[in-house]
């Protein structure tokens, strides 16, 4: 509802889908067969699927002009900052029905009230209050006796979950029974659970109306099993009042996330839960995990070593205008109770492998030479891997830097996927699986350097570095690799101011036991090819004269090694450099 409301109206329109005309060409399709025969509809009526969409739309197109006025469906409520606001609002609100010709009914219509039931809720000048109606519906319900009365129940609590900070803690006796495969045995918890949500619902929680124009608070937080978060305004006084509470219960494969995943998983799905409400405005963030706090810092850039599914949600943060700030579990409690027991809903639910992170971290696996089961496996058998990957799992205790001082000291970049402890986008390979690893990298003999860099983009453990250039240094193949020396530069031949100036002279073959000896001028490339059968140190000197006596004698001659059969070992070898005539 708008804010500043200080008085409410509500207009009840008189049966209001009958009240909208269906067009000629639809009617149609709202043709119903009766006992004297076919009839067609002229009017929208009750049961069609899309009459509820196509009515609110109308609805919000006649009245989208009119400050301090809201419609679902056939409500209309009405208030302003004063009573003469009130009442102009209200003029305009009824002149618009008289002008589409919208009746409304007078006797469920309500004017000028201190507060106003709408929706379910109890709308007054602080806020939204629980309806006294459904609060007693729930109160009297009996136990459920199966999982069809369970949902029922829940249903109605749930109804009001917005109101119910600590519903998601007390709920999860009760959504366990609904899992798929559970065996219903209505234990002592659940019955704890039960009683203590019809305590819940009687309590005086208040929703404060929604302002624009006031600092707008997005606290989230994470369970092992649930997410939570709650949107508040920051009133003048410094005390925080919440605007509306959300929480939902993790899919199977978001429960094999890192403490860090699902914490950051929180802050993503709580702004997209209250988009409305946040996109194109300033926000903070308030989360208990401190590592986020840098990673999604929006002045600072995502650290290259973080885990790809963070990286993906930053990007995501970074269509938002926000601040991100760290407040400890105490006074994290609201969003936490939330976040402990989340309601039961198939929102976070994903196909196998529809998680980019999740296709990417199979793709770097494909590249090792060992498999992702056999990682786990020897994860889980190592007493040092098997502990970190429980702690990544939980989170990083508070003063944790003496545990595992080498792991500790990349617990920001540590994460879980598919089973597999990651270092940012890096399989964490267990002590067993080394050496696999080393030698599949050490193949090609590539040198310390390229086995490093190709190591940083697959695989990590401590002391991974020292290992390969300790390899490097005990290995022939590469230390030959390393000291070789650079390639001479390549030094182009200067170019002749005349013809034959310069002249290349080179055998080519054999072919078809015979040698072509050839003879090129560098300034005008013209060719001259002379087959012979020997290529003799006697032939070749005729063979040349001939040439020189035709063309004139040049001032250098190039020849190239001359690498023919032993029967011609004694022809002409020159030097791969210039020669004077």
């Amino acid at each position: 509802m708008k804010k500043g409301g200080e008085k409410f109206s509500k207009i009840d329109l008189a049966q209001a889908y009958l009240q909208m005309e269906v067009e000629e060409s639809s009617r149609e399709f709202l043709t119903i067969n009766t006992h004297k025969g076919l009839f067609q509809y002229n009017r929208l009526v009750f049961g069609v699927a899309s009459a509820p969409a196509i009515w609110q739309r109308a609805m919000d197109q006649v009245l989208h002009d009119i400050p301090g006025t809201q419609c679902y469906l056939d409500d209309i409520i009405v208030t302003g900052k004063n009573d003469d606001d009130h009442l102009q609002n209200l003029s305009r609100v009824l002149t618009k029905l008289c002008e589409y010709g919208l009746r409304a009914k007078k006797s469920k219509c309500e004017f000028f009230k201190n507060e106003i039931s709408y929706c379910g809720h109890v709308i007054d000048k602080n806020g939204l209050h629980k309806s006294k109606e459904k609060t007693e519906a729930i109160l009297q319900a009996p136990k459920p006796e199966n999982v069809s009365q369970l949902r029922s129940y829940l249903g109605l609590v749930n109804y009001y979950h917005k109101f119910l900070p600590n519903l998601a803690t007390t709920l999860h006796p009760l959504n366990v029974l609904l899992q798929v495969g559970t065996k219903w045995e209505w234990s002592e918890e659940c019955n704890r659970a039960f009683k203590e949500t019809k305590r819940l619902i009687t309590s005086d929680e208040l929703l404060t109306h929604y302002d624009p124009t006031r600092p707008i608070r997005l606290a989230c937080d994470a369970s092992p099993y649930g997410i939570g978060c709650v949107l508040s305004h920051l009133m003048k006084d410094g005390s925080e009042r919440p605007v509306a509470f959300a929480s939902r219960s993790l899919s199977s494969a978001e429960r094999n996330y890192a403490q860090i995943d699902r914490e950051a998983l929180s802050l993503v799905w709580g702004i997209k839960k209250f988009h409305h409400y946040l996109y194109g405005q300033r926000f903070t963030l308030v989360t208990d995990h401190q590592p986020l706090v840098s990673i999604f810092n929006p002045r600072k850039g995502i650290p290259v070593m973080s885990a790809t599914r963070l990286q993906r949600w930053a990007l995501f943060l970074g269509a938002h205008s926000y601040d991100i700030e760290f407040r400890g579990t105490k006074q994290h409690c609201n969003a936490d109770g939330l976040s402990r027991l989340p309601l039961l809903t198939t929102e976070g639910e994903m196909a196998p492998h529809s998680d980019p992170a999740e296709v990417f971290h199979s793709v770097v696996v494909q590249q090792l030479p060992v498999t992702n089961s056999e990682i786990q496996r020897h994860t889980k058998n190592d007493p040092t891997l098997s502990k970190v990957y429980e702690i990544t799992m939980r989170g990083w205790p508070a003063h944790g830097e003496t545990l595992f001082p080498e792991f500790s000291a990349r617990r920001d970049q540590l994460s879980i996927c598919q089973g597999t402890l990651m270092c940012g986008s890096r399989v964490v390979v267990p002590p067993k699986l080394r050496t696999r690893v080393l030698e599949t990298l050490h193949e090609g003999h590539l040198g310390t350097v390229k086995m490093k860099s190709l190591a940083r983009s697959y695989v990590w453990w401590p002391g991974i570095d020292k290992q390969l250039e300790d390899i490097t240094k005990g290995c022939s193949g590469c230390n030959k690799v390393q000291n070789a020396p650079p390639l001479a530069p390549l030094h182009p031949w200067e170019w002749p101011s005349t013809p034959w100036q310069r002249v290349h002279v080179d055998f080519a073959g054999p072919f078809m036991n015979s040698m072509f000896l050839i003879a090129v001028d560098s300034h005008s490339k013209w060719p001259e090819v002379v087959l012979m059968k020997s290529t003799t140190a006697e032939k070749t000197v005729s063979v040349l004269r001939s040439i020189f006596a035709k063309n004139g004698l040049p001032e250098q001659i190039k020849l190239y090694t001359f690498y023919h059969k032993p029967s011609t070992s004694n022809a002409v070898h020159g030097q791969n450099s210039q020669v004077p005539y």
